[in-house]
Formats: structure tokens, C-alpha cells, sequence
């Protein structure tokens, strides 16, 4: 027994899993009279000062965003925010076995198993990336698997704060994150999407039909390295019992190229689909076939349905205050309280737009908010188009230079960035850089210039054109020397970035 309470309220018990990042505890939670597991971090331990701090700011956040996604297979997060120097995450309390015990206890791992994990794994992921957020790190200590044989996936959001620039090695030349499930794009710096969680899962379910994973190495470089350059082993080759589909889908998930992986976790599904078992009776517990009688398919996809249907006409409702409305927006902001401004809004702008017109000052004021606002609470795809129509009607009045309608395509391009449409944000970066070349050196445009250009350097290597990303990153090096000098946090940045695809490529 522990003693210590945490936030006043989640008393500590016993030590469960323990990292370089943190651990992670049962717990009690003294107000609601339940088990729960509490994972701490120390920021501090992390990264220096400054970056500690917005960490700490970046896990409330992303808390926050992953207490929004709701799967059964995702762990419930109960509360989020900081004791001391320590951030913690309350979460529900798990019964079961990791993935990596379960493997352990039960090789070699029946393939129908494989499969079934696997395609539970999807229903989550499709889920979790449409929201969107990637998970980064998914690997068998992160996913559990219930007595009653269904899979849930831990530590969601903690992973894209701990690796706030894609994959960064530390002084000693260790990468943070797991070396053994990381996709090249990852490895090398690039950006990171959907196709990032995929290779992992590839990685995942090559360990568990092999029992081993595809590439291993005594360090964590020779590990990265054997990601971007060796093909991996069929895994026919070590189990001729399992199926051809199921080795042809095991290669294309670890594709280095992550053009040539599937598209997304719905298209992995129906590859497994015809693989899962029908009937039958389960093993007993911790069975990850008991699930499938009808297979957890993942959730249709929302965002490509066709629309509702109209909703029945309901009587008038008195005209709200859009002022008291603005005002109550920025008192909830100034609160932290995000998700309530969203939803306030989104709920006036089309009263706006009554009273005073949709071209007017202060609906476009309102839309702007609106847009930021759901871009700080993580809703990117919600907030896209309302920037491709902000950008389209300033263009439209002061044309395609004008620096507003240049941050709303910037802004609109990160929307794309974080939603994993690495194509479509590579070019919308590409169509705005021009604008930003004639420039003052040294000023605010020049700065803007150089953020887009290092941003089409990792979503080049997240295209799989390694080429064109180094040759993008040394420009871009030459000239931010120039600008700033050799030892501008930019550049030195730069240079460990090329020093570590130099390293790579060497071998």
C-alpha cells in the first residue's frame, strides 16, 4: 500500500506498469467508492523548463479530447490534470491480461486469435482516427485483453504529448516512443496520421502469428534503421498453417511507402472479415474470439453517410441574445471550458446570420471564433470547412495575398496535417508558401515561410519521399542559418533532424 492521494481524492495502491515516462497505479477514488488505475508523468523528466510547462498544458488538452471519443474497446478517462510536478490521468480499472502476457502464456498464438485481436483493434481505431487523433504508440503493454475476451486499447492522447514532434531522439540518442512498432515516417520526423497507427498494427499482428516482432536490433537505431530499409519476414515462412490473405494483409500494413498501406482501419476490417471465426465454442476466458458472432465491426463511417433525415418542423423559439451568447463564449474560455463555447457557437451562428446576414462583420467574427475554437478542442474536421469558407470569402474581397485569407489556408492546411491527409495538407502548404517567399528577412512572413517549408519537409517523409525531404530540410537549413545563425533553436533542430536520416541511411 501506497497511502498517497492524488488531487485530493484518488488514494494509490499498488504499482502496475512502470516506464522511463511515468507509472501507472491502482487506485481508489475515495468520492465515488471505486477501483481506478492512475498513470503520473513527470514533465520534468521529460524536457527542459519551458517545454515541461506547455506539456502539461498539451495533456490536460489531450485528456480532454480523448475523454470525447466513446468505443467499448477504447479505457475510460475518469479525470485529467496536474499534482505537484507529476500530471495524472485517472482511468478505468482494467481486469485481464496485456497483449504481451497474453501472447507469452499462450504461444505459438492461434492465428483465428491473431485475427480476432486484430480485428477488434480496427473497430477502435476507426473510431479513434475519426476524430481525429493517432494514437502513436500501439503496441501489446497497451492493449488489454478482458476475460470475456474483448480488447481494450490504453493510454490513448498520453502518447501524442510525450512525442510532441512526431519522433524526436534524446541526447543519449533514444527515440521516445517504441522503437519495435514505430513506422518509418515516424522514425525518420515526419508527420504522422492514421497510416502511423496501421504500420503499428502490422507490427502487432506479425508478433502475434510469428512471436516475434518483424524487426529487432541491440539498439533502438539498428532497430529504426531495419524499419525503413529490410523487408519482413513472411511470416508463412515460420507458420506455413497460416493463411495467404492473412500474410499478403500482415506486408501491406508494413509497407514502408504509407501510399501503399490500406487506406484505413475499415479497409484492414473487411480484409480480416472473412478470417474470423463463425460458430463455435470459446476456449474459457481471455478468449479473443468469444466476441465474434457478429464480429465488432468498426462503426459505420459517419462522416460519409448520407445526411439525416429532415427533422419534423418544431414551433418558433424566441430569438436568442447573440451578445449575451459572445459574452458567455469568452467567460467559458477564459474558464478553460472549451467544449461548452463550441456547442454555444455553433448554435448561434446561424441566428447571427439571420439578424444580421452572413456576409456581415460580426458573423464573420462569430465563424472565425467558432473555427478556433474547434480547432483548440481538437475537432479539426468540424472546423475545415468553416475555414475553407472563411478563406474563400476574404479572398474573394482582398484576394489571395491578403494575410487573413493566408492564415485561414494555413490554418485549414493543419487541419488536413492532424486529420492524416498528408497529400491534400502537403499541397495546400505548397500553394500558400509562394506568398510568404517575398518577405523581410527576419519578419513575422519571413518566420511563416520557414514553419511551411519545415512542415512539407516531414509531410514529404510522411509521403514516403525521403529524397525530396532532405533535400527540403537542407535548403530550408541553409537559409534559417542565414536568418537566425547557427545556434537558433530552428536550425540546431534541423540539423539533428538530417543527422538522423544521415544516421539511417548509413546504416
Amino acid at each position: 500500500m501506497n497511502g498517497r492521494v492524488i488531487a485530493s481524492r484518488y488514494e494509490l495502491s499498488t504499482v502496475i506498469g512502470q516506464g522511463g515516462m511515468g507509472q501507472v497505479w491502482t487506485a481508489y477514488d475515495n468520492r465515488l467508492d471505486r477501483r481506478v488505475a492512475v498513470k503520473l508523468l513527470r514533465p520534468d523528466h521529460m524536457a527542459a523548463a519551458a517545454a515541461a510547462d506547455d506539456m502539461r498544458r498539451r495533456f490536460v488538452r489531450e485528456c480532454r479530447v480523448t475523454a470525447q471519443v466513446s468505443h467499448p474497446g477504447l479505457v475510460t478517462v475518469h479525470d485529467a490534470g496536474s499534482d505537484g510536478e507529476e500530471l495524472f490521468l485517472v482511468m478505468q480499472y482494467v481486469e485481464g491480461a496485456d497483449l504481451a502476457d497474453h501472447l507469452a502464456e499462450h504461444e505459438p498464438y492461434p492465428w483465428p486469435w491473431a485475427v480476432s485481436v486484430a480485428a477488434q483493434l480496427c473497430a477502435v481505431l476507426a473510431a479513434v482516427h475519426a476524430v481525429p487523433i493517432v494514437h502513436r504508440d500501439l503496441k501489446p503493454r497497451n492493449v488489454m485483453v478482458k476475460p470475456d475476451g474483448t480488447v481494450t486499447v490504453l493510454d490513448l492522447g498520453v502518447a501524442s504529448v510525450i512525442d510532441m514532434d512526431t519522433t524526436r531522439l534524446t541526447h543519449t540518442g533514444s527515440p521516445i516512443g517504441s522503437p519495435a512498432y514505430m513506422a518509418p515516417e515516424q522514425a525518420m520526423g515526419g508527420a504522422v496520421g492514421p497510416y502511423t497507427d496501421l504500420y503499428a498494427l502490422g507490427v502487432l499482428l506479425h508478433e502475434l502469428l510469428s512471436g516475434n516482432v518483424p524487426f529487432a536490433g541491440s539498439t533502438a537505431l539498428g532497430v529504426l534503421h531495419r524499419h525503413l530499409y529490410d523487408p519482413p519476414l513472411p511470416v508463412r515462412q515460420l507458420r506455413p498453417e497460416i493463411p495467404e490473405p492473412l500474410e499478403a494483409l500482415v506486408l501491406r500494413l508494413l509497407a514502408k511507402d504509407p501510399q501503399h498501406r490500406p487506406a484505413g482501419a475499415h479497409e484492414v476490417y473487411e480484409a480480416l472479415a472473412p478470417l474470423l471465426p463463425r460458430r463455435g465454442t470459446p476456449k474459457g476466458p481471455l478468449d479473443p474470439t468469444r466476441p465474434f458472432l457478429r464480429p465488432h465491426a468498426p462503426w459505420p463511417d459517419r462522416f460519409a453517410a448520407a445526411p439525416p433525415p429532415a427533422a419534423p418542423p418544431v414551433p418558433p423559439t424566441p430569438r436568442p441574445d447573440v451578445a449575451a451568447a459572445v459574452d458567455e463564449v469568452k467567460r467559458l474560455l477564459g474558464e478553460g471550458s472549451i467544449t461548452q463555447a463550441v456547442d454555444i457557437l455553433g448554435g448561434i451562428l446561424p441566428a447571427a446570420a439571420a439578424e444580421h446576414g452572413e456576409h456581415s462583420p460580426v458573423v464573420r467574427i462569430l465563424r472565425k471564433q467558432y473555427a478556433t475554437t474547434l480547432m483548440d478542442d481538437g475537432q479539426y474536421r468540424r472546423a475545415l470547412p468553416e475555414l475553407r469558407r472563411l478563406a474563400d470569402d476574404r479572398a474573394a474581397e482582398a484576394g489571395p495575398a491578403d494575410p487573413q485569407t493566408l492564415q485561414y489556408r494555413y490554418d485549414a492546411a493543419q487541419c488536413l496535417e492532424q486529420l492524416g491527409e498528408a497529400a491534400a495538407a502537403l499541397a495546400e502548404y505548397r500553394a500558400v508558401l509562394p506568398y510568404f517567399e517575398n518577405h523581410q528577412p527576419g519578419g513575422a512572413d519571413a518566420a511563416r515561410g520557414f514553419d511551411v517549408r519545415h512542415r512539407i519537409g516531414n509531410l514529404l517523409l510522411a509521403v514516403g519521399d525521403h529524397t525530396a525531404a532532405r533535400l527540403q530540410l537542407q535548403g530550408l537549413l541553409y537559409d534559417t542559418e542565414r536568418a537566425y545563425g547557427p545556434y537558433h533553436q530552428l536550425p540546431v533542430e534541423l540539423r539533428r533532424a538530417l543527422d538522423r536520416q544521415r544516421q539511417f541511411h548509413s546504416g
